[in-house]
């Protein structure tokens, strides 16, 4: 419930219109339980989710691969939201 508050917390506190999350190894679960849990529970309105794996060495010398995980989640602004912050941005 650490990372949901996080990510809840990321869009709220910043502003963001995009978060982030990266993880590897076992760590994979715990990001893919927080992302599904803010989604279906607290921000519905999350509607782009990427979901990509690539492989990286842990160390030089040493050819081990990872399996690692990057989840982007975009908050699509409403349209009247959209009018607000551009009528915010243009000055007579």
């Amino acid at each position: 419930m650490n990372y949901v508050l996080g990510i809840i917390t990321s869009f709220g506190g910043l502003n963001a219109k995009e978060v982030t999350l990266k993880a590897r190894g076992q760590a994979i679960n715990n990001a893919v339980d927080a992302v599904e849990i803010t989604r279906h529970r607290f921000m519905k309105e999350l509607v782009k989710i990427t979901i990509g794996t690539e492989e990286m060495p842990l160390r030089e010398g040493e050819n081990r691969n990872t399996s690692t995980i990057e989840i982007t989640l975009t908050k699509e602004a409403k349209p009247d939201q959209e009018a607000k912050e551009q009528g915010e941005t243009k000055q007579p």
